[in-house]
């Protein structure tokens, strides 16, 4: 082909081109939304346990804290009291004190949780241990991998369960009455058991159950924790509202100091920043101490205020009880501790959805954890896209709370978890059967603020409960009544 013809072709493709790019050639066009994306988070979960209604049996559940949703459940003991995990998160075990009601048993159920994976896996198949008749276990806990220890409150013992046979192995005397609860060192040299009907700790090695010390308390011992440098036990009597601390290296108590008087329930060791935090619902109160020094150092007391309803604009006082603080969450970044609290009405529920008198009205205060100040409140029942009601739900007669604790009733009318990744906080609320999820941080990807930290995500139902919303009041089908976090 000559050159000139070349040249022509050229300039006839060049014009074809260029009437081309004169038409109406439509371009992909990216158009903002302003929806959040789904959270590409690692896989972290916060197991919770729910009880039944008499002679049926509980449940317990895993929730996805990226996912926000139940990813795992299966059925427990009858009258499950509380749940414990391993170090590694590989197993959790749930103590049931089923010999409550006539012809049901004691039992220990073990469940492997559900994986991190495209294929919804589930948990694992339980294995179930039978406790002996009458023993009432209350408390599961373990500071190793190879071995879980229960407290039994009805046969003022406790039992060790070798991991490696799945069998239990041991059970022992406690060395008082009404074992309530249990904490192993993290060196796994001591496994302390508090025992509520005799006001006393005793020292049990974790080998082979033999008491050692027996370390004298205030009236009505009810929760304990271990430092984790494993030198310090941290105790709280109900009765007269102390706070112990306890050498470990000699199990002498080293002080006793007042926290708000009868009444204290609960005490939470705070490892991002070394403090603890006591629970007294008859004070109102959750008393900050720091745990670097002996005695602790009180850092400050913060009072739950009476909550402003939604929809009103004055504080609920002479129509709500005073208000009751349970239990405590801090995230493990430093930032914030969530306190779980509630209020109860007087009289008719100013919640118009619940036509139960003295309905239950549940809240969660967010505090900064430098200032000690409030920073928001947040209604767990609210929807978030109501303003207005349903905040309330009807009062259950299992969940209201019995001093001294027995295993026939919930120890925690809510209880407060947060994830290890300070991503979620989570408040079970026992007289909805819900399980609140509260989203703590803001997504950099979010358009507009949509997701902005500190609200309600959801009530997530127990797996095979129904919550209690609703012009009747009816009460829920299963209360959920522990949480705990796993990694």
């Amino acid at each position: 082909m000559s050159s000139r013809r070349l040249g022509w072709l050229a300039a006839l493709t060049l014009a074809s081109l260029l009437e081309i790019s004169c038409g109406q050639v439509y371009r992909p066009v990216v158009i903002p939304t302003t929806l959040t994306p789904p959270n590409p988070a690692p896989f972290h979960a916060v197991f919770g346990v729910a009880t039944n209604v008499p002679f049926n049996q509980g449940e317990a559940l895993q929730i996805d804290v990226s996912g926000d949703s139940d990813i795992g459940a299966d059925n427990v003991g009858v009258n499950p009291t509380h749940a414990g995990i391993l170090p590694n998160s590989s197993r959790v075990f749930v103590a049931s004190a089923g010999s409550m009601f006539a012809g049901d048993s004691d039992t220990v159920t073990a469940f492997t949780p559900a994986t991190d994976s495209a294929v919804a896996t589930g948990l694992g198949t339980p294995i179930t241990f039978s406790m002996p008749p009458g023993s009432l276990p209350d408390y599961v806990n373990t500071a190793q991998n190879s071995a879980v220890f229960v407290a039994n409150y009805g046969s003022n013992s406790v039992s060790l369960i070798n991991l490696a046979t799945n069998v239990i192995t041991l059970t022992s005397p406690s060395g008082g009455v009404q074992p309530v609860a249990l904490a192993e060192t993290f060196d796994n040299f001591h496994l302390y058991v508090l025992n509520q009907g005799s006001n006393n700790i005793t020292d049990v090695s974790p080998t082979d159950l033999m008491i050692g010390n027996t370390i004298t308390v205030g009236i009505t011992p009810t929760w304990e924790v271990v430092r984790p440098d494993s030198q310090r036990l941290y105790a709280v009597t109900q009765g007269d509202g102390q706070l112990y601390t306890i050498n470990v290296g000699s199990d002498t108590v080293m002080s006793n100091q007042p926290v708000g008087g009868p009444g204290a329930n609960f005490v939470l060791f705070d490892n991002s920043r070394d403090r603890l935090y006591v629970t007294n619902p008859n004070a109102g109160a959750v008393y900050v101490f720091d745990a670097t020094s002996d005695p602790p150092t009180a850092v400050g007391t913060v009072t739950i205020a009476p909550p402003t309803l939604p929809g009103t604009t004055t504080p609920c006082t002479t129509t709500c009880s005073a208000v009751m603080p349970v239990s405590v969450a801090a995230l493990p970044d430093g930032s914030r501790f969530y306190v779980a609290s509630y209020v109860t009405a007087v009289g008719a529920c100013p919640d118009a959805t619940v036509a139960a008198a003295g309905c239950v009205i549940p809240q969660i205060t967010v505090f900064n954890a430098d200032s000690l100040t409030v920073k928001t409140t947040v209604f767990p029942l609210l929807p978030a896209t109501v303003t207005t009601q349903p905040y309330a739900s009807a009062p259950a007669t299992y969940c209201e709370p019995v001093t001294p604790y027995t295993p026939a009733s919930a120890r925690f009318r809510m209880s407060a978890a947060a994830a290890v990744d300070s991503s979620r906080v989570y408040a079970s609320v026992c007289d909805a059967g819900y399980v609140a999820i509260v989203n703590t941080t803001t997504s950099s990807t979010s358009i507009g603020g949509t997701n902005t930290p500190d609200t309600l995500v959801l009530d997530l139902n127990t797996a095979f409960g129904a919550g209690s919303p609703g012009p009747t009041g009816e009460p829920p089908l299963q209360f959920p009544i522990f949480l705990l976090t796993g990694q």
